[in-house]
Parts: structure tokens; C-alpha cells; sequence
């Protein structure tokens, strides 16, 4: 869980502070999870990535409402991360600003929708593929410089 944290986050102070509000709120409710709707792992994953979000927005660094226009595809050929260790490219994806990483997170790497993003941070769905949009591109800017 911590792994998703860091993910979520700028910093290993952040992560800490998610995991352990996560946590804490999976033990409050504990009493609330049940087997039938699903699997524990699943649960608890949620909690903490709620909680990620709202660590994110509690430290100032609110989700732009508004509709974000003008983006386009990027791809990222395989080849070019198959050499890096998971560490760059978490360093990578933490120097995405807040708003963009939470979309990229939760898109690329929690599976979620744009429609389900956009209803988690109260966005629009138009603004959720524009962050994504800006991830990559980003992303992609900094792996150009790591290949060299």
C-alpha cells in the first residue's frame, strides 16, 4: 500500500501521513466491509487512494475544475522504459504536479475510467483526458532527457 502511496504523492512525508489516515479509516470502518461485494484487498485499495486524493487536496494543491481543452495523444514506446529501475520512473511520475499525477494514477495504473476519474475529483471528463494527455507528454519530456 505504501508503493501507492508514493505514487499519489510528491514526498515520503505525504505517503506516510496517506497510509497511515488510510488505515486508520480501514480499521474504523472494518466493521462496514463486506466479503460478498468484494475482496479486501480491493476495499482497502480504495480507502487508500482516497485518502491519497485527500491529502493531496488538503495540502493546497486543489484538482482544477474547470473543462481543459486542446490536448493530444502521446505514446511512450516500451523499449525506452525496459532499461529503467522502478525508482526513476516513481521519481518520474512524483514530479508530475498533483492534479496530473492523480489522473495518470488512477488511469494508467488503478485501471479507472475517465468518467469514474472525473466523478473522484469532481472534474470534468474532458479534463481528466487532458491531464492524462499532459502525463505523458511530461513524461515522455523527461524520459528524453533521462536517455541521454
Amino acid at each position: 500500500m505504501m508503493t501507492i502511496c508514493l505514487r499519489y504523492t510528491k514526498n515520503e512525508q505525504d505517503a506516510l501521513e496517506a497510509l497511515n489516515t488510510g488505515f486508520y479509516k480501514v480499521f474504523k470502518n472494518i466493521a462496514g466491509f463486506t466479503p460478498i461485494k468484494g475482496s479486501g484487498y480491493t476495499w482497502i485499495r480504495t480507502i487508500i487512494i482516497n485518502t491519497c486524493l485527500n491529502v493531496i487536496r488538503a495540502k493546497g494543491k486543489n484538482i482544477p475544475t474547470h473543462e481543459i481543452t486542446g490536448f493530444t495523444d502521446v505514446t511512450i514506446p516500451p523499449e525506452v522504459v525496459a532499461g529503467m529501475n522502478e525508482d526513476a520512473i516513481l521519481s518520474m511520475v512524483q514530479q508530475l504536479p498533483p492534479a496530473t499525477r492523480a489522473v495518470f494514477n488512477l488511469y494508467v495504473l488503478d485501471g479507472f475510467t475517465h468518467k469514474e476519474i472525473a466523478g473522484m475529483l469532481n472534474i470534468s471528463e474532458g479534463t481528466s483526458k487532458w491531464h492524462l494527455s499532459e502525463a505523458r507528454k511530461i513524461l515522455q519530456h523527461q524520459l528524453k532527457k533521462y536517455m541521454l
